[in-house]
């Protein structure tokens, strides 16, 4: 691969999603309120998680974990877009579509790993549940969730180092409304064929793993659930359900980028959207606001948010 000490290109030019001035102003508006969903979403699981001490479990912990992670993943990628509706100017510098394109593909490798994770916790609960509390000390959630971070850091780390010394010359438009390695990949001045299937095959088989993993975890869940005469079985598959919903909706669009990439624009470009945005806003309504220790967490807080106002 012939090697560059440094890129003649400056910056890059993101498309974004459709170039119709109606749709554009739209977008901007229904983006917006989306954002702002995603971000409140979030942050009170986080912070209902915190603060109720009923709450502070490990399931719980992973899960404000996986809110804390959407936040961060969808703020990299949505405020920019956003930007792009109502804006002419759609460049981008290098070092910032090199630092987006890093930070997306570390919290998408981390929140892989995460999902695993929280399968692997639920796992033991229904299949150990005298033991839980034991293999699933305080300990051994932080090592998980630390574990989870490095994972999607030596998944970005082993493809942004090939990315990094590409010469780029131009043409530098991106048909897309982010910062991904499969596009950008496209517009250097040289060949990238082994770097094209190096991606797939990172990206791609770790993709595959995960989910491979979660489907065999799952399956064996539901398999015990089935068979065993649980006390509140259904909150059991409730909260199965909620798991295997987000799975299945973080997985879908990922698999399929990775595994057909530099395919069909418009198809990745609705995946993408619902990849980076969408699922983040999911997330909360899925998991918690669904789940009833969260609704009974929230009215809580703020019944005792209230009468402490009330007293002043």
């Amino acid at each position: 691969m012939e090697k560059q000490n440094h890129s003649t290109v400056s910056e890059f030019i993101l498309l974004g999603l459709t170039e119709f001035h109606q749709l554009r102003i739209f977008f901007f508006f229904f983006f917006s309120i989306i954002y702002i969903a995603i971000l409140v979403g979030n942050l009170i699981i986080i912070l209902v998680v915190k603060l109720d001490p009923q709450l502070h479990s490990p399931m719980y912990f992973l899960l404000a974990n996986l809110s804390l992670i959407d936040m961060s993943l969808a703020s990299f990628a949505t405020p920019k877009m956003i930007c792009g509706l109502i804006s002419e100017y759609k460049a981008i510098s290098y070092e910032g579509y090199m630092a987006q394109m890093f930070f997306l593909h570390l919290l998408g490798g981390n929140e892989m790993m995460l999902l695993v994770v929280m399968a692997i916790d639920r796992l033991i609960a229904i299949r150990k549940p005298l033991h839980y509390k034991n293999i699933m000390s305080h300990r051994a959630c932080i090592g998980l969730a630390l574990f989870s971070w490095t994972t999607g850091f030596v998944h970005i780390i082993t493809q942004m180092v090939f990315t990094v010394t590409l010469p780029f010359c131009g043409p530098n438009v991106v048909d897309s409304f982010f910062c991904d390695l499969p596009r950008v990949i496209k517009l250097a001045c040289t060949d990238t064929y082994t770097l094209e299937l190096l991606v797939i095959a990172l990206s791609g088989l770790l993709s595959f793993f995960c989910f491979t993993f979660l489907f065999i975890s799952y399956s064996i869940i539901l398999i015990t659930v089935w068979h065993r005469s649980f006390s509140e079985p259904s909150k059991a598959m409730s909260t199965l359900s909620a798991h295997i919903t987000v799975v299945v909706l973080f997985f879908g669009p990922c698999l399929f980028i990775y595994i057909w990439p530099f395919s069909r624009v418009s198809v990745d470009k609705i995946l993408s959207v619902f990849y980076t945005i969408f699922t983040p806003l999911l997330n909360p309504i899925i998991y918690s606001f669904r789940n009833n220790d969260m609704k009974k967490a929230i009215i809580k807080i703020k019944t005792k948010h209230m009468s402490f106002r009330s007293t002043f």
